[in-house]
C-alpha cells in the first residue's frame, strides 16, 4: 500500500520557512490594509458631501436675491446720481445765462460740449449703458417716450415764457423707487 502524505489544512505550512514567509506576507498585506484604511478615513462620506451642497444651496437661495436686490438699487442710485448732476449743470447754465441778462438753457450742442454746461462727458445711463443725448420734441419730453436708442433725451425750449427744458433716461426699464400707487417708476419716469 502506498502512502499518501499528509497534508497540511490550507493556511499551515509545515516546514519553518514557510511559516516565516506566511507571517512576512501577513504583515505586509496588515500594513497594506492599515494605509488603505487610513485613506478612506481621510476623505469624506457621501452623505457629508450631499449636507455641504444643501446648506450651500440653502445659502446661495437667500443671498442671492439679496445680492440682485443691491445691485438693483446700485443701478437706480447711480441714475439718480447722473441725473442730479446733469440737472444742475442745466440748472447752473440757466442761471448763470439769467445773470447775464438772457434766461436760457443749454442748447443740446451746448450740452455735449464738454467744459460748458458739464466739466466732464455725459456719463452712461446705467439701463442701457449709452452715454449719448438725442433731442426730444414737447409731446415726447411731456409723455416720457422713450426708445433706447440713446442713454438720454433732452428736449429744450427757449422761445417760451418762461424757457422749458426737460432732460430725462432713454429707458423704460423699472427702477428700485416706489410710485404713489404701490408699483415702480421705470427710468425714464425719474
Amino acid at each position: 500500500m502506498t502512502r499518501v502524505p499528509r497534508r497540511p489544512p490550507a493556511g499551515e505550512t509545515t516546514c519553518k520557512a514557510g511559516r516565516e514567509n506566511r507571517a512576512r506576507h501577513q504583515r505586509s498585506m496588515d500594513m497594506f490594509a492599515t494605509r488603505v484604511n487610513r485613506r478612506v478615513e481621510r476623505g469624506f462620506t457621501l452623505i457629508e458631501l450631499i449636507a455641504v451642497l444643501v446648506v450651500l444651496a440653502i445659502l446661495s437661495g437667500v443671498a442671492l436675491p439679496r445680492y440682485l436686490d443691491y445691485a438693483a438699487r446700485a443701478r437706480t442710485s447711480s441714475l439718480q446720481g447722473a441725473l442730479g448732476g446733469i440737472r444742475t449743470g442745466i440748472a447752473n447754465f440757466y442761471a448763470n445765462s439769467s445773470v447775464d441778462g438772457d434766461a436760457a438753457f443749454p442748447t443740446l450742442a451746448e450740452l455735449e460740449t464738454i467744459g460748458t454746461v458739464m466739466q466732464e462727458a455725459i456719463p452712461a445711463n446705467p439701463y442701457n449703458g449709452l452715454s449719448d443725448v438725442i433731442a426730444a420734441t414737447a409731446a415726447q419730453a411731456a409723455a416720457r417716450t422713450a426708445d433706447g436708442t440713446s442713454g438720454w433725451r433732452y428736449y429744450v425750449d427757449n422761445s417760451t415764457d418762461p424757457p422749458q427744458a426737460v432732460f430725462y433716461a432713454n429707458s423704460t426699464d423699472e427702477t428700485t423707487v416706489e410710485d404713489p400707487a404701490g408699483g415702480n417708476f421705470t427710468a425714464n419716469e425719474l
